[in-house]
Order: C-alpha cells, then structure tokens, then sequence
C-alpha cells in the first residue's frame, strides 16, 4: 500500500523541518535548502508501509577525546560488513551543527580541561551527583530543544546509538515529545571500561552496552533494569580486530629489526604524558654498555605532536628507534611490538590487550580513566607507573632476565581481550530493530512528523 502526502501546497522535508524555528539558524536555511534541492522531483518519494526499506542508525558522538569517534565508527563499519544496505549509518555531532554555546564547542572545552588536568578532575566530579547533572541538562534541554529536535529529525533516525554521556537526556527527551519512544530504538554504548560518569546511564534506553562486569554494576545500581543491560566489551574497528597479523611480516614490512624485541610507546592522539623522558630512558637502558650492542628497539607514536616528532628526531640514539607522528596503522605497529608504554585511554587498551601486549600505564586523565588503571593491573595484563625511569627498566628487564613475566602478561591480555565486542553490538541492535518491525518502523509522515510543520 502506498501513502501520498496531502494535497498542495506542498512543503518539502525541509521545509517542515526547519521553517518554523525562529525562522532558522543561518546553518539551517543552508540544510534547507540543500534538501529541497534534492528533492528534484517536487516532493518527497515515499515508502511502503511496512515494505523493507533501508533503515536509518544516526549514531551521536562528540570529539572530545578520540574515543567517542573511534567506537562510533566502529560500529559504523561493524554494521556495514554485517548488514550492507540494510542500514544507512550516519555518525554525526549534532551538538556542533545545530546548537550553541556551550554545547557546539564541548571538543574545545574538554581539551582545555583535560590540559589543565585537576580542573578536569573537579568539573567530572562535581557534575556526578544526579540532581546537579539533571538541572544543567534540562535547562540546556529548555535552550536548545528545538534546535536538537531539528537535527534529530532532518536524518528521520529508526535507530539512535550514543556513544557519549551528553548524548542521551535531550535527544531521549525530544523523542518522548514526538511520542516516539515506541518507534525508534535508542542505545547507549558506552566507551568507558571502569570508571564513568553517571550522565551515561539513562533509564530510558533500550539497552546500554558495558564493556566491563563493573560498568554494568554502576548501570544497575544508577537505575536501569537488567534487561537494558549487556556486557560485550568495548567497540574496536572490526578491521583491527580481526585483523590476521604475523609478527616476522610486519617487521618487515615496517622496516624493524626482526631479531631484536620491540616496545612502542604511545601518547594518544595529541602526543601528550612523558613521551620524551621515556623515550630517553629507554634508550638507555635498552643498550648494554659492556656488549656495546642493543637488547631492543623502540617504535614510538607521537601522534600530532609536532614539535615532538623533531625533538625526538634530532636525538642521538643508540639503539633502533622508530618515530611516527599520527598513525592509521595502529594494528600493524601493534602487531609487530613485543610491548607497549601508554597513558590509560580505553580504546588503546582494548587495541593492546586483543594485540595481547603487556601494557605498562604511566598515566590517565583523572574520572573517567583513572579506574582503567585497576581493570589493566588487578587482571594481571600490565602495570602503572609514573616513572620514566623504572617503565625502562621495567621493559629491560622484560626482554632479558624476566621474559616469563612478559609471556605471562600477553596470556592475561588476551583472555581479557574481547575482539567480537562491536559485532555482539550490531548483531543486538539489529534484533531490537526486528522486534518492532513492521508496523512501528517506517513512522515517516505519520502524526509523529505532523507536529513539526
């Protein structure tokens, strides 16, 4: 059976939209009128109700951290093998497009914090307790409802994945006034693997997915039922996670020593934490003064740090060394190390531990890292320290005299490891998506969208 929409004049998509909040921002005359350009025909094509159709998965991240855009395209590309065009993905930060200050500028603002560290530390705790989080979160929802309902409905989403804990009040508010809460599925994902903050759980969801046991103890004690709850693991890209490596391969095809045992050391995206300490410390304590010889080789990540590339660059060292800026490789550099020196974010966790690296932590951001310290340490897959000086001779002494130590913590690694994370996701997401076929799914131009012309 098929639907025609109501005789003319006729308003585009857009047109319904957008036309009736405060004329529209500047942004949204653009999106506008970009969609009524594609709307070439001179109205909207129409779908079966109830016929299959490719649904839509808008998927909410914000760039605060590299996390939150790493799990969203994770699952992205996780769908796209599983399902082709079964679904349509869109990862957007709606809070950048269609709102103001101070939502439209929350990556600049986290990476001020999170410079300023302990500043950081007191903003994640003081916004814990329920009632403060709440009051800020509705009265942003007060500001700037109309703006996020027009950024939510310009995708016509059948299902909403967040994957950031400011990502579910106000979308999940805009949903419950369109009276579709029946008929769009809403997921959290939560990317954090110990310590997180209370905004992630809403008792609203459809499911919110826990990497860890002790996420989804804070998920049922903060209110949500054990039927919204599952623990899969943290989503990894499905290209690195199962990825099919061989270590003699990759060390030459990346240009490293095939005999010498390798350590790669990290500082995240923006090459941050005591790189350049630890690197000189491990140059030397990975050469043997009285054999004159190197007892292995470092590889080190600095990310966008520029100024960091060259002045590692421009020292002398003794040993193999290996300095790359920002790297899309992640599982071959992995691959081919022995071991690996990084500050406490979840997703190169997860990355190391399917790897089955040991991993020495010698730093994290204070909140919502700080509890993956334990979750690595407690499970025997690494250790923490701060100190440049003992990570080398941690290290040396991990490819000399205490090998077994080494072996023993990659076998830790890859029993904590959890490679099919984002596949379990998908596959879940999809069934919910079933259980609300056929009739609930294709609510386009029904009394939902109605209110908004």
């Amino acid at each position: 059976m098929e639907v025609s929409v109501a005789a003319s004049p006729r308003k585009s998509m857009a047109e319904k939209v957008f036309g009736g909040y405060h004329n529209g921002s500047t942004s949204q005359k653009k999106r506008a009128t970009d969609a009524r350009h594609d709307d070439s025909d001179g109205g909207m094509e129409l779908m079966e109700i109830g016929a299959e159709r490719t649904k839509n998965v808008l998927i909410l991240m914000s760039d605060t951290g590299g996390g939150h855009r790493a799990s969203a395209e994770a699952i992205r590309d996780a769908f796209q093998i599983k399902f082709g065009d079964e679904y349509r993905i869109i990862v957007k930060d709606v809070w950048k497009e269609y709102t103001g200050w101070p939502l439209n500028d929350m990556e600049g603002q986290y990476k001020f914090m999170v410079k300023h560290v302990q500043l950081w530390n007191v903003a994640f705790h003081s916004t814990s307790p329920r009632w403060i989080h709440s009051v800020y979160l509705a009265a942003i929802a007060a500001y700037y409802a109309r703006e996020v309902e027009a950024g939510l409905m310009e995708y016509k989403p059948d299902i909403i994945i967040s994957v950031h804990p400011l990502m579910q009040h106000i979308p999940l508010w805009v949903l419950k006034w369109q009276g579709l809460q029946n008929k769009v599925v809403f997921v959290t994902v939560i990317t954090d693997l110990s310590t997180c903050h209370p905004t992630w759980f809403h008792p609203w969801v459809n499911r919110c997915y826990c990497p860890s046991e002790e996420v989804a103890k804070k998920a049922a004690v903060d209110g949500l039922d054990e039927s919204q709850i599952r623990v899969f693991g943290l989503p990894i890209r499905p290209s690195f996670a199962r990825a099919v490596l061989v270590k003699d391969q990759l060390r030459d095809e990346l240009g490293l020593d095939p005999i010498l045992p390798a350590v790669l050391l990290m500082g995240g995206g923006e090459g941050m934490g005591p790189v350049k300490k630890t690197a000189k410390a491990l140059g030397e304590s990975l050469y043997d003064k009285e054999a004159e010889k190197p007892i292995g080789q470092l590889v080190i990540i600095c990310g966008r740090n520029k100024n960091l590339v060259s002045t590692l660059e421009s020292l002398e060292w003794k040993i193999p060394v290996k300095i790359r800026g920002f790297e899309t490789q992640m599982a071959k550099w992995m691959g081919a190390c022995d071991c690996i020196i990084t500050k406490a974010g979840p997703g190169t966790i997860a990355e190391a531990l399917i790897r089955g690296l040991p991993i020495i932590l010698n730093d994290y951001i204070p909140g919502q890292e700080k509890g993956n310290v334990p979750y690595v340490v407690d499970n025997g897959a690494g250790v923490f320290t701060r100190s440049p000086k003992e990570t080398a001779k941690m290290v040396a002494e991990w490819f000399t005299t205490k090998s077994d130590d080494l072996k023993r913590m990659s076998e830790k690694a890859l029993k904590l490891a959890q490679p099919e994370a984002v596949f379990d996701i998908v596959r879940d997401i999809d069934e919910l998506a079933k259980q609300r076929e056929p009739s609930n799914f294709p609510y386009l131009l029904t009394s939902s969208f109605t209110s908004l012309i």
